[in-house]
């Protein structure tokens, strides 16, 4: 699975989406016949309505604000929401620490 997210990585990169939506979907595929989870470094990297590779400023928008990411895909407009609240409050502590 691994593998063919790299290859949907580099597809995207050489603006060939179609490809790298194929490899998305094979990825996804052999994943449920095996009952393999996806891969925590790309669970986030696809968009889940269309299955587009999402990489920041070609295939996808990537906003910032008030305690979330929301990601919008760029092929079909789905709009994703990640809380970052934790992440905020684990680098806040590792500064104290820090200091």
């Amino acid at each position: 699975m691994a593998t063919l997210f790299r290859l949907a990585e580099t597809e995207a990169l050489h603006r060939r989406t179609e490809r790298a939506r194929r490899y998305v979907e094979l990825a996804r595929r052999i994943g449920m016949r095996y009952n393999v989870r996806v891969p925590a470094p790309f669970k986030r990297s696809f968009c889940k309505k269309c299955f587009a590779f999402l990489l920041p400023s070609v295939s996808a928008r990537i906003r910032v604000g008030e305690g979330r990411v929301v990601v919008t895909c760029g092929a079909c407009g789905a709009v994703q929401r990640y809380p970052y609240r934790r992440e905020q409050r684990a680098r806040r502590a590792s500064r104290a620490r820090a200091q």
